[in-house]
């Protein structure tokens, strides 16, 4: 084919996955065609992508796309410092800030956070905190931007995420502007009209309450020692709580609260670079 076409560019495109033995595998593609580039595909599991190291070498050829999962907006440039520190486990803050930028997650949340201040904070609140979550991609790319995050399975974080996000499609705009209607009438209701089970309503109202006075209290502890109200604004431990919640290795994976509070002065620093 290459032949008969005579193409400006041959793309090698390895799977990620298959580790070391991509030397081998670049190698033969190399010997039958003159390959110019290299694409690298599922990074967004398990694999860093320490075999796409082996294919450069072998091709002598560079990275010029890498696919973190199944749609286009997961195709992205390859970025040589973002690349390296997920392979050295470090995670990628600059990226996911970018990211969170792109996707146009609001990092103050001003209005909202004038409504959590005054007790407010409602289940549209979080189903909106949700969407702009899952607008910026596949849960596993965005937790593994973070450092100490790779390998860890978010799948069934995820999915508990997509299923909360069909329960509160099924509540009437009263229940999602006033969680206090719930009762076992209404979360009767809302699991037949989801297609899931009573016991599901009820973990979804009361992982609400949870996060509802996690940032309650946070927002009166702010204020009461002058800080912002700003969700940015957690103590280390609340956040630890939060995250313990969603994923019991995730605080471990990051090297305890000290890890955690490293990592979040690493947010605070991009966040005040892109700033500028």
């Amino acid at each position: 084919i290459a032949e008969a076409t005579e193409p400006n560019d041959v793309v090698f495109v390895m799977d990620s996955s298959i580790g070391q033995a991509a030397h081998d595998q670049a190698l033969a593609f190399k010997e039958k065609v003159a390959v110019g580039s290299v694409i690298i595909t599922k990074l967004d599991g398990h694999a860093k992508g320490g075999g796409a190291l082996s294919a450069v070498a072998a091709t002598k050829a560079p990275i010029i796309h890498i696919g973190t999962g199944e749609h286009i907006d997961d195709f992205e440039d390859f970025e040589v410092k973002a690349f390296v520190s997920r392979l050295l486990g470090k995670g990628n803050i600059a990226g996911l800030m970018e990211k969170m930028k792109e996707a146009d997650v609001d990092l103050e949340g001003a209005e909202m956070m004038k409504r959590l201040a005054s007790g407010q904070w409602t289940l549209r609140d979080m189903r909106e905190q949700f969407q702009a979550v899952m607008k910026m991609g596949p849960l596993s790319n965005i937790m593994n931007s973070f450092p100490g995050m790779q390998g860890l399975d978010f799948r069934e974080s995820s999915q508990r995420i997509k299923r909360w996000m069909t329960i509160m499609d099924s509540m009437t705009d009263a229940e999602l502007d006033e969680p206090k209607l719930m009762n076992n009438e209404r979360v009767l209701r809302i699991s037949m009209g989801s297609g899931y089970m009573p016991f599901e309503v009820i973990e979804l109202l009361e992982q609400f309450k949870m996060m509802q006075m996690t940032m309650q209290k946070t927002m009166k502890k702010n204020k009461k020692h002058g800080k912002p109200a700003d969700v940015r604004s957690m103590d280390s431990n609340t956040v630890a709580q939060m995250m313990s919640k969603m994923n019991p290795q995730m605080l471990q994976h990051l090297g305890g609260v000290q890890g955690l509070e490293h990592m979040m002065k690493e947010m605070e620093a991009v966040e005040k670079k892109m700033g500028k």
